[in-house]
């Protein structure tokens, strides 16, 4: 596919590409550059107040949390007392 810098240094994406990797206005591409190419990726920029989230530790404590959610090992607190009952035990 051959597409050509406008103005402004603005290419248009061929539509197959936009359909292929289900891109939408608003998106955000990273460009990078590799010997004589150029490569754009879609990516996902997360707000640092959620950071936390999707750190490696934190992601493998959901990871656990799924697992022993997925295994029954859970229990469903009445109220409060029931909830420090359970973690005291």
């Amino acid at each position: 596919m051959i597409t050509q810098l406008r103005r402004r240094s603005q290419v248009t994406l061929p539509s197959e590409v936009v359909k292929k990797m289900q891109l939408q206005a608003g998106d955000n591409l990273d460009i990078s550059m590799e010997d004589d190419k150029i490569i754009i990726k879609p990516v996902l920029v997360i707000d640092r107040s959620q950071s936390w989230f999707w750190s490696k530790k934190w992601q493998a404590m959901e990871k656990e949390a799924d697992g022993d959610i997925k295994q029954g090992r859970i229990h469903k607190a009445k109220n409060v007392e029931d909830l420090i009952g359970h973690l005291d035990s």
